[in-house]
């Protein structure tokens, strides 16, 4: 897919963006390898128009309008497009996908940090599992809030910390670490911060509140005066005798 933006007289795109004459060689190289191009111009004068509600823009809002001029394509193109919905959907392989591209930077910040998963039912970045190697108190809400300060994680509604045992992948595993390590006034911190512009809940646009969940085991000096339980295991001896009388 191409986009090529022309300018006629009074109109531009955006203040920084580079004259026509400055992005012709990029255009040569693009537009012979595209698809499709669509070429088309955005007044700056013009009002604002409401977009949506469809897919994922579940609220009307609005922005600029790109005024399509023309539309050209090779022969034989293919048309590559997504489909928004209820997840999993785009969102969710592109959020997998992300994880693994920038993991290795976040561990770099924050050495701690064993793995990091993006649930389906989060819609890519709402929701957030992420495990560490936790060594002193508060450990948890430091990451917390390092990761809501990481470009578009500030967008992240839930956070849920976990110790390195847990594998975030599982999100049954998640959910039963936050239901028995959990207490709520205790283990829990909401804040406030920018919001996805595409999220409905939040009283105002792009404005609205994160919470994050410390669900790992407690340590001293974090409030906690019991000691802490082990979680509970199958004697080595029992199940190798119950996996022999099923599997003979």
């Amino acid at each position: 897919m191409g986009v090529r933006i022309i300018h006629p007289p009074g109109r531009f795109v955006f203040p920084t963006w580079p004259s026509l004459e400055n992005i012709l060689p990029e255009l040569k190289t693009i537009l012979p390898n595209a698809d499709f191009v669509i070429e088309g111009y955005v007044d700056s004068t013009e009002p604002l128009r409401d977009e949506g509600p469809f897919g994922d823009h579940t609220l009307p809002e609005p922005y600029p309008v790109f005024h399509v001029t023309a539309i050209t394509h090779r022969k034989d193109a293919v048309y590559p497009a997504t489909i928004a919905g209820i997840p999993a959907m785009k969102d969710f392989y592109i959020g997998g996908a992300s994880v693994k591209l920038f993991l290795p930077i976040f561990k770099m910040n924050f050495p701690e940090i064993v793995d990091l998963a993006l649930p389906a039912e989060g819609v890519f970045h709402n929701l957030v599992f992420v495990s560490i190697r936790k060594t002193y108190p508060m450990q948890a809400y430091k990451i917390m809030h390092g990761l809501w300060g990481m470009g578009q994680m500030m967008f992240t509604k839930y956070i849920v910390v976990v110790d390195d045992d847990v594998d975030v992948h599982n999100t049954s595993e998640v959910l039963f670490r936050l239901c028995v390590n959990t207490d709520p006034q205790r283990d829990s911190i909401i804040t406030k911060g920018p919001s996805d512009v595409l999220d409905h809940a939040t009283n105002e646009f792009a404005s609205g509140s994160k919470l994050g969940i410390d669900a790992t085991k407690k340590i001293p000096g974090e409030g906690f005066k019991r000691p802490w339980p082990p979680l509970i295991k199958m004697d080595a001896a029992v199940k190798a005798k119950v996996e022999k009388l099923f599997n003979p």
